[in-house]
């Protein structure tokens, strides 16, 4: 009788424990400097997702090493719901071509909260009108068109993919995250880049040039943008964003973090806020979104096995 006793006092004892969570500011994990998408993504996000997960939330720009120095430090967080982390898909291609020992199934997955179309974009210093005019030039004078990429990330995969597609050869040119990409660009120290429709504006004011964008049908915001499918190359290609906590984290504590994250990404602040980030809302509570990570770790694979890009 003492021991039912004391276990039950116990499973009390725990269960309010968990009922406390959370007790204290969450912080959450952005491996990127601070005015990039990912952080332009997660910073309206998190402000409606501390309101219903009852505390405040801090993110943390943790950045450098293509986003493998955030992803080593949330990976070696305490698994209490206390650290979060912003991922996106770079963390399936740093690994594949052994960038970062770090993997997607090292943390618990809780929610998808966006996709982000990628569009190839040139500076307004390069000749070319159209994609066939690049692909000319390119094909001319391979391996002397510049590409501002994060090497082995998706600002890396996405123009790799145009060059398996299309016979171009690209020559890369390495930044930490989209700011400093953008900056070499708009400076025309590079002549391409991944980037999507946030930089509008810039196209709209003569800065920037959008030749082609990868998803299945022409953007509604872009509509004299041509997509890559009907060009003739089958490339339909977005960034999706999600949070994840480390291994172990518990059950409730994670039960709760979905529940917060479903509601706010259902919020219409949040639409309105990734319209201007030209980004769709596309939640998945944990269970799917673990299954898609699944899903694309192994589509990553495959791909950067087809691109000789891997090495693991």
């Amino acid at each position: 009788m003492q021991k039912l006793i004391a276990a039950l006092a116990f499973a009390a004892v725990s269960l309010g424990a968990q009922g406390a969570y959370p007790d204290r500011p969450v912080k959450m994990i952005v491996p990127w400097a601070a005015g990039g998408d990912t952080d332009n993504i997660f910073r309206p996000f998190a402000h409606g997702f501390q309101k219903h997960l009852g505390e405040t939330v801090v993110i943390a720009n943790v950045g450098g090493a293509s986003g493998t120095r955030g992803a080593k430090e949330a990976k070696d967080s305490p698994a209490d719901g206390y650290t979060l982390y912003a991922v996106h898909d770079y963390i399936h291609s740093t690994y594949w071509a052994g960038v970062a020992d770090v993997r997607y199934s090292d943390f618990e997955p809780v929610c998808m909260i966006s996709s982000t179309p990628s569009v190839l974009t040139a500076s307004p210093k390069t000749p070319w009108k159209t994609l066939g005019d690049l692909l000319k030039d390119a094909k001319a004078h391979p391996g002397t068109i510049t590409v501002g990429a994060t090497l082995a990330s998706t600002s890396h995969f996405f123009p790799a993919l145009i060059e398996k597609a299309t016979g171009a050869k690209f020559k890369y040119v390495s930044y930490e995250g989209l700011a400093p990409r953008m900056n070499a660009i708009l400076g025309g120290h590079v002549d391409l880049t991944d980037s999507n429709l946030t930089q509008k504006g810039k196209v709209d004011a003569g800065q920037l040039k959008f030749l082609a964008i990868a998803t299945e049908q022409r953007d509604p915001e872009l509509p004299n943008v041509p997509t890559l499918k009907e060009l003739g190359y089958n490339i339909v290609y977005e960034v999706v964003r999600g949070l994840v906590v480390p291994k172990g984290t518990p059950a409730p504590v994670r039960a709760k973090l979905v529940e917060a994250c479903g509601k706010a990404t259902g919020e219409q602040a949040f639409k309105d806020a990734m319209k201007l980030q030209g980004t769709r809302v596309a939640y998945l509570d944990g269970a799917k979104y673990a299954a898609f990570l699944d899903k694309i770790d192994g589509e990553n694979k495959a791909i950067m096995t087809d691109l000789g890009l891997i090495k693991k």
